[in-house]
């Protein structure tokens, strides 16, 4: 099994930027890839960004390339998610998200990002 604890998230006006971080434990070695998908009111959950482990290539949504970094600290199992450029679209939940070994998918509590027009 695999544990994640997000933390970062609150309240930022539009403009602004906040820093997502995931901290993962359990069986971490398992790990193929790493992500953040975001869920607005009314709307799916969507993928944001994600970090594949072994080459740590990366890949973004469209409407947050330019604005969003996902990185990665392996040696405290952490990913992060530097957004900047806030608006007020990017108000959401956001889940941190673990593909792990055949495709399993394991996923924190989520937290509130909201950004203030």
């Amino acid at each position: 099994q695999v544990q994640l604890v997000e933390s970062g998230g609150g309240l930022v006006q539009a403009g602004g930027s906040l820093r997502l971080s995931c901290a993962a434990s359990g069986i971490i070695f398992g790990i193929n890839a790493m992500g953040w998908y975001r869920q607005a009111p009314g709307k799916p959950r969507e993928l944001v960004a994600v970090i594949i482990s072994n080459s740590g290539n990366t890949n973004y949504a469209d409407s947050v390339k330019g604005r969003f970094t996902i990185s990665r600290d392996n040696a405290k199992n952490t990913v992060y998610l530097q957004m900047n450029s806030l608006k007020s679209e990017d108000t959401a939940v956001y889940y941190c998200n673990a593909n792990v070994g055949l495709g399993e998918q394991h996923w924190g509590q989520g937290t509130q990002v909201t950004v203030s027009s």
